[in-house]
């Protein structure tokens, strides 16, 4: 069975603060416009879309909120051995373009022999939008797709419709918004990094790390390669100060697939601090 407990400790207590500033900043100038749809339901949990009003570039800023029910779970962009990541699409003619969409923390979860990589609690995904033409009124289709499991995984697709042009004050769904950036993947910074990756020729990716001052335990590693790839560390590192050296097995890549020139990434989970980032191989 799908299960486990979580304690979310990757939103610090920045997120209060960073919200409430939104929440002035917005309280003391002009009116602003959002949405927030009503919620989709299955027998797995229910989701939502919240949205901004659009910048004067186009962009859009919102999140897709997901509430898997107990015992269930929902998927990360990689969601490991099985599993559904995240979706949103739009109509052709709505001249609309996701440019990206962001992740909290994920945990990952094994049962038996697999192992997934997502959420058995709330999560927000943040996402950026843009739009070409601010001159009509914005009506924009979005539907989005994700996956819910327990004992087995129940695809969950549903249709919202934003009208950002007829919505009330926007001070709730910015606070949501600017909580949920607390909760993603910190950048690496010089005392949390990857110091030095390889790919060996016995198909083993080999990572060397800086971690937190206050790390007691093994991180957890996870790296994603490929679409659809995703490899996970043994737990079995060399500790030397505060560096982490270990080895990843790398299989299953696509046949004829060369790494050469193709960028990577990697998530590390060390205690209470998370860092995501790249892995160029030149």
């Amino acid at each position: 069975m799908r299960t486990g407990a979580v304690r979310h400790s990757f939103a610090s207590s920045r997120a209060t603060s960073v919200a409430l500033g939104v929440a002035i900043a917005i309280g003391l100038g002009a009116p602003a416009f959002s949405e927030t749809t009503p919620w989709a339901t299955n027998e797995g949990g229910r989701m939502r879309l919240v949205a901004l009003p659009p910048a004067s570039d186009g962009t859009i800023r919102g999140a897709l909120q997901i509430e898997p029910n107990p015992g269930w779970m929902t998927y990360w962009r990689e969601p490991g051995d099985a599993g559904i990541p995240p979706q949103l699409s739009f109509p052709e003619e709505a001249a609309i373009e996701l440019k990206k969409m962001e992740y909290p923390v994920p945990k990952r979860i094994d049962s038996g022999d697999l192992r997934d990589i997502g959420y058995d609690h709330p999560v927000t995904l943040p996402f950026e939008l843009k739009v070409d033409d601010l001159s009509k009124p914005l009506k924009v289709g979005v539907s989005a797709f994700v996956g819910l499991c327990r004992n087995i995984c129940i695809p969950f697709q549903a249709d919202f419709a934003l009208e950002l042009s007829r919505t009330g004050p926007s001070m709730e769904e910015a606070m949501l918004l600017a909580s949920a950036k607390t909760r993603l993947p910190e950048r690496a910074s010089e005392d949390f990094k990857v110091i030095h990756h390889a790919l060996s020729d016995e198909d083993l990716l080999k990572l060397q790390l800086r971690l937190p001052a206050e790390t007691a335990d093994a991180p957890q590693v996870i790296v994603t390669g490929p679409e659809g790839h995703a490899f996970f560390d043994s737990g079995k590192g060399e500790v030397t100060g505060r560096d982490y050296s270990l080895d990843i097995p790398i299989d299953k890549l696509p046949p004829g697939y060369d790494v050469k020139g193709k960028t990577w990434g990697v998530l590390v989970i060390a205690g209470d601090r998370a860092m995501e980032s790249s892995l160029v191989f030149n």
